[in-house]
């Protein structure tokens, strides 16, 4: 490891009328490829480099209080610290079971009771502020700039396109959108983006802004308003005043703000604006910033918490066939799903919306068609978990209760929903609902919420997010919308985040021609090989089969594949892949590895290097696609091979495919 360099250069720059001493220091990643340089003189800047590649050009840092002070304007700097980690983080749930954390980093103190602190690790860098404060304080704003040294392309997640009346509406939004491809000079000016976004840098080089350990601050936007190369940091303000209303009367809507964004009793660490930088675009699909970021996990035990998979009603529309009750929600039907996820060894059965009364954000009130208690113990006797759906507003005005009466009954945990904010309280509630349910044993899955920033290290009961444009939007988006295209898209952007509620899983499958929105009978977009290799390339803990039972039923092959794939993983490998074209990764369990491809609208031929299997004799079972998969999505072939000695296999994938195998002794 090349050792810790850090160079303080003093620039003294003259003046008709004065004179200042502009202090620079240089922060090398352990492997010396990346270089952040920091000057402080009359404010705080700092420019990132890639060999010999200006990834960022010099960018002011600043955070202003509602007093009238400025962190980062005339700093005054006290005092500097320097220190070098190289050591490893163990993960129990996660794609990894232990994740190099390996960085130097410096910490600049400033008189006003601030602190910047700058990380370099060998795949991108960081930065937070710190306030060591004693007593209140309020954030007016932030300034987060990033420029860039040409007018890159970049992938931008822009918030939806329905939400261009103001920019205050645009902060009410469910952060699942598709991305523009498109220069940054011609950034949309009527919109914000969200993050993770993407930046194609020089010489194939890419760079990944996100946040990491979003805890008690406003989740980060993005946007250009001067068509310039440089995008700037957006940051909602503190809800003054809020109603009930929304969906199903469920979430909180702000009608008026405060003048600040963030409110503190005492000094606190703020989020760490991330920088990742890739050199190959496949070393974005395994990559571990923010959950190396985030705050260690609390001092919990966090040893019951099950990873898994979960039969999921709401996306098939509780559409049973061949069997002799009326199917909808009721106990008769919950009960096939639980028989179901009983008989392939599925962790969970999900209650989704429409167990509790609608419109009342009351989960004591509980539909007459639904006997709680007795699905519950009907459960436990299959050694199944049910989970249970909530509204945002709904969990959070009776959280303890919720969380006590459900664990009680041996309920597993809550899918919680309709957040569509990120500002301070929102966040807060996102850790307040992790420590509340992790008190009571039970799993999180944020669905209807913003991108992980590594909650999910901190609280391993929060177990999935959503913040992903997943297979849900099938029931309902014209042919125009591309899901094949954005399926190998966002393994290199929103995945660098964290894990993804996609909740993949369709049996009915179908070409690019062939398409059409079903809500209650949906299909996918993509061959029925993509599907199932989804569940390799998607990092999910808490997985859903979204089709419905009688189809699984009728294609078992494919759901006995679908239920023997781990949800967590020892090892992780992106092998290839190439931004909205297609991507291969390899994830390691015990002994057996899987391997999955997906390709976009192409067909493809890749050769998959297996190579870091080693030495052995190994067999693969392989599900391919079809022949006529061009034209019959469904159509897939399973084989049985012995892997070769020179450890490359060649794979063909027809438009919209994909490919997956599980590779054994």
């Amino acid at each position: 490891m090349q050792q810790f360099k850090l160079t303080l250069i003093f620039v003294f720059l003259f003046s008709a009328s004065y004179s200042f001493a502009e202090k620079q220091y240089i922060l090398n990643s352990p492997n010396g490829k990346i270089q952040v340089d920091i000057s402080v003189g009359n404010s705080i800047e700092y420019t990132v480099k890639h060999d010999s590649d200006v990834m960022i050009a010099p960018s002011p840092v600043s955070m202003e209080l509602d007093n009238g002070i400025i962190w980062g304007v005339d700093p005054k700097l006290q005092k500097t610290l320097t220190r070098t980690v190289n050591g490893v983080i163990p993960a129990a749930i996660y794609k990894k079971k232990e994740i190099t954390d390996q960085f130097n980093e410096l910490t600049l103190t400033f008189k006003g009771d601030y602190r910047v602190i700058f990380r370099a690790y060998n795949d991108g860098i960081a930065y937070r502020f710190v306030s060591t404060s004693r007593k209140p304080f309020r954030v007016k704003s932030e300034q987060a700039v990033f420029n860039f040294p040409s007018d890159y392309k970049a992938y931008i997640p822009y918030v939806r396109e329905d939400r261009t009346k103001s920019f205050e509406e645009q902060f009410f939004n469910s952060f699942e959108n598709l991305y523009t491809y498109t220069n940054l000079s011609a950034w949309d000016k009527k919109k914000y983006s969200f993050v993770p976004l993407l930046i194609e840098a020089n010489n194939g080089k890419k760079i990944c802004l996100t946040e990491a350990d979003l805890i008690n601050y406003p989740g980060m936007y993005l946007y250009n308003e001067e068509g310039s190369n440089s995008l700037k940091g957006v940051f909602a303000s503190y809800p003054k005043e809020v109603e009930q209303g929304g969906h199903n009367e469920l979430q909180m809507l702000v009608k008026s703000r405060e003048n600040y964004i963030a409110a503190y009793d005492k000094g606190t660490e703020f989020p760490w604006r991330t920088i990742i930088i890739a050199e190959n675009d496949h070393e974005l699909a395994d990559n571990d910033m923010v959950y190396k970021l985030a705050t260690p996990t609390i001092d919990m035990d966090f040893s019951w918490v099950k990873p898994g998979k979960v039969a999921w009603e709401w996306w098939n529309d509780w559409n049973l066939y061949n069997v002799d009750f009326k199917t909808g929600i009721n106990n008769e039907t919950y009960k096939y799903y639980i028989d179901f996820a009983s008989k392939y060894g599925i962790e969970y059965v999900i209650l989704d919306e429409g167990w509790a009364v609608n419109k009342q954000a009351d989960l004591f009130q509980v539909v007459p068609e639904i006997n709680l208690p007795d699905l519950a113990a009907y459960a436990k006797s299959k050694n199944v978990g049910l989970i249970l759906w909530a509204g945002y507003h709904a969990f959070d005005r009776d959280m303890e209760k919720v969380c006590k009466h459900y664990s009680e009954m041996g309920i597993k945990g809550f899918k919680v929903d309709f957040m569509d904010r990120d500002d301070q309280y929102m966040v807060d509630f996102h850790r307040r609902g992790a420590e509340m349910a992790a008190k009571y044993k039970l799993l999180i899955d944020y669905h209807g919420t913003y991108k992980p920033t590594g909650l999910h290290h901190t609280y391993p009961n929060v177990i999935n997010f959503e913040g992903v444009h997943g297979l849900e939007q099938m029931k309902w988006s014209s042919p125009s919308v591309d899901q094949v295209v954005y399926d190998v898209t966002i393994p290199f952007i929103r995945q660098v985040a964290g894990p993804m509620d996609y909740t993949q899983g369709a049996m009915r499958n179908a070409s690019k021609n062939n398409y059409r929105p079903v809500n209650s009978e949906p299909m996918s977009q993509g061959t029925r090989c993509r599907q199932l290799a989804q569940y390799v390339i998607f990092e999910s803990p808490l997985n859903m089969l979204c089709d419905n039972p009688s189809n699984y039923e009728a294609e078992k092959e494919c759901t006995e594949l679908i239920a023997s794939i781990p949800t967590i993983w020892d090892e992780t490998r992106a092998l290839n892949g190439k931004v909205a074209e297609y991507v291969s990764i390899a994830r390691r369990t015990g002994n057996n590895w899987y391997v999955g491809s997906m390709t976009n609208w192409k067909a493809r031929d890749l050769e998959i290097d297996l190579s870091f299997l080693g030495e052995g004799d190994y067999k693969a079972v392989i599900f391919r696609d079809g022949v006529n998969a061009d034209r019959v999505a469904r159509d897939y072939r399973k084989e049985i091979i012995t892997i070769p000695d020179n450890r490359k296999l060649k794979i063909h994938m027809a438009p919209g495919g994909g490919w997956i195998a599980r590779i054994y002794r």
